[in-house]
This record gives structure tokens, sequence and C-alpha cells, in this order.
């Protein structure tokens, strides 16, 4: 997964002293080449207006590389665009990856760019689990494991671009899970010791499970693990979410109004950007609450 030795040898367990938090794990669109609006595909549907190939800009994206639409987006049937999120992927692949060259400068390197957007945003996206995973105080006794995978995480980011399109992203993925999947065992298991006054507190396991529309509503769901669970139009209002494993979960139009999701792990603005709240919802402080919430 290293380009040589001196790759390797490279990796500091420092580096993570100069991203400590997850500032740089956001999206910087005024310094970013508007990959997202070219890179990546879409399909005309209740998300997109029309549809759109892999590496054909969208017509609403601008010679600045702004978007047209930007206040508006939803009113203009793009609302899979306030959804997106890229992780800082943008602008770490515009000025890092490829220097600051741009793709409508050097069309000999268009194509090679857009295919390394989406392999650094999986890449962004393991960055901010494991950062989130780092100021746990419940994952202490595997800090060390976890600095080790931010770090190797990091040096991967900053690889050349063919050695970017050549990583075994599925096998880096296994290796970081792995971590996570520990992290959220011990932060559910200390959110039951927590709460272990509560009436026949236990773990719940909803992992994968199709939830699609069901009515929790109310229901109490602290410590959950909901990971890969699908809760699409879900009825979440007032639920009690509060230390639940989120990573992976479809929220689409899920309905998290008035519901509590304090201290839940691994969870997105993706996931956040796609569910339907509002000023009484909870989230995590890492988060954003969505201008569209109040639309």
């Amino acid at each position: 997964m290293f380009e040589n030795d001196n790759d390797r040898n490279t990796i500091s367990h420092n580096s993570h002293n100069s991203h400590n938090s997850h500032n740089y794990l956001r999206a910087d669109c005024e310094n970013c080449f508007g990959l997202c609006c070219v890179a990546l595909p879409f399909a005309a549907s209740a998300d997109f207006a029309m549809d759109k190939d892999a590496g054909k800009p969208c017509t609403n994206l601008k010679s600045d590389y702004s978007c047209s639409i930007h206040k508006s987006l939803r009113q203009h049937g793009y609302k899979g665009c306030t959804v997106f999120d890229c992780f800082g992927a943008g602008q770490k692949v515009s000025n890092v990856t490829f220097e600051g060259i741009n793709w409508r400068k050097d069309t000999d390197i268009a194509k090679k760019m857009f295919d390394v957007f989406p392999i650094m945003q999986q890449l962004h996206e393991m960055l901010w689990y494991l950062t989130e995973a780092l100021t746990l105080k419940a994952s202490r006794l595997i800090h060390s494991e976890l600095h080790f995978a931010l770090d190797k995480t990091e040096q991967l980011t900053k690889l050349r671009a063919d050695s970017l399109i050549d990583l075994d992203i599925p096998l880096h993925r296994k290796e970081v899970n792995t971590l996570l999947l520990k992290t959220s065992e011990l932060v559910r298991k200390e959110s039951l010791l927590q709460y272990k006054s509560s009436i026949n507190r236990r773990k719940i396991d909803h992992r994968g499970a199709d939830l699609m529309g069901a009515n929790l509503r109310g229901a109490d769901l602290k410590g959950a693990n909901l990971r890969g669970a699908y809760l699409i139009a879900a009825d979440l209002q007032y639920a009690d979410l509060r230390f639940a494993d989120f990573i992976g979960a479809d929220l689409r139009d899920a309905d998290i109004r008035g519901a509590d999701l304090t201290g839940s792990i691994f969870l997105t603005q993706v996931q956040i950007n796609s569910a339907k709240g509002d000023a009484s919802t909870k989230i995590p402080i890492l988060l954003s609450r969505p201008t569209h919430w109040f639309e």
C-alpha cells in the first residue's frame, strides 16, 4: 500500500498532533476545483434534476468552480447536492495531489484527477472516523492502535496520483473498520453501565436491519448498534439515540425532529443533511444543523 520503504518509514506517530481536530476534514469549496460537480455521476431522480456522467461538468458549474444555483439547489431539484460532503477530499486533491493544476487547464490530468477524487474521499472519511474515535474516553485502551491507523491513513492521502489509484481501499477500510468496531463496543458498553439504573437496559443490535419507514417515535435506543441500518423515512421523532453507533446507517428522510443524538458515534454531516430535523434535534457538537431543516 506504500510506494516504497521510505513511505512506510515516514509515518510519524506525531502527525496527528497537526490534525487533532476535524477542521481539515471539512469541505472547503473555495479551494477546490469543483470536483464533486464534475467527477461524480448522478441520475435524474428525487435527488437530482437530470442525468450527469462521471467526468462531465454539471451545467450549473461556473468558470470559477462555484455553483450558479448554490443558494437554491433544493428548489431546482438538486437535493442530493445539499446532502453530499467530501470530508475535505476536494481541496486535498486539488492542492496537494495535483499541486494546484486544475482539470480545465490540463486535460491530460483531468481523468486521473476525477479517478483520484472518490478514492481520496474514502480515505478522508476514514480519517474522520479515526479522529472521532481518538476523542472518545471509552476508546483509551486502543488509542495507540487508533493513532497508528490515523497516521497510516494520512500518509496514504499524500501518495502520488498513480499510487492512490492503485491502492487496495477495501483492504485498508477493513483494517480501519476493525478498530472502529472495537471503539463502538467500548462506547456502547460504557453507555450501558452509565444507564444501568434504566429499566431492562440491554444491548440493542439493529446492525444492517431493515427499518425503512419504521415507527420508532420516542423509542429508547441508547447505545444501540445501528451500523448499516436502513432507516429511510423512519419516524425517530423524540427518540433517545444517545451513544448509538450510526456508521453507514441510511438516514435519508428519517424524521429526527426532537430526537436526542448526543454522544452518538460515527454520525456524519451527510447523514444529518439527509434527515429531517429541527431546532429541537440534539446533534453531536462536531456537526452543523442544516439550513434546509428550517425551510
